[in-house]
């Protein structure tokens, strides 16, 4: 008689996503990018042209930007180009 084989157990690590739902045209095409060397976040709508700029914390990341973006965005009401201050 043969023993019965370990079950092996795949631990699936999820990543960040690139693209983001767009708040205004409701697709998914908003990129996130952040530049070290200057410190600023520069968040972009591919669809429908949406774009905002404002100063980046050292640790922030892409998705971090976007809650930012995404945040400034509904307390604004709806501009036509926000910029974050």
């Amino acid at each position: 008689m043969g023993r019965r084989r370990k079950q092996v157990v795949k631990i699936v690590r999820r990543t960040l996503p690139e693209l983001y739902l767009c708040p205004r045209c409701g697709k998914n095409t908003v990129k996130a990018s952040i530049n070290k060397s200057t410190s600023m976040a520069t968040v972009i709508c591919s669809s429908c042209s949406l774009r905002s700029s404002f100063a980046a914390k050292s640790n922030m990341v892409s998705v971090d930007a976007y809650c930012i973006f995404v945040d400034h965005f509904y307390s604004q009401g709806n501009p036509e180009e926000t910029a974050v201050a």
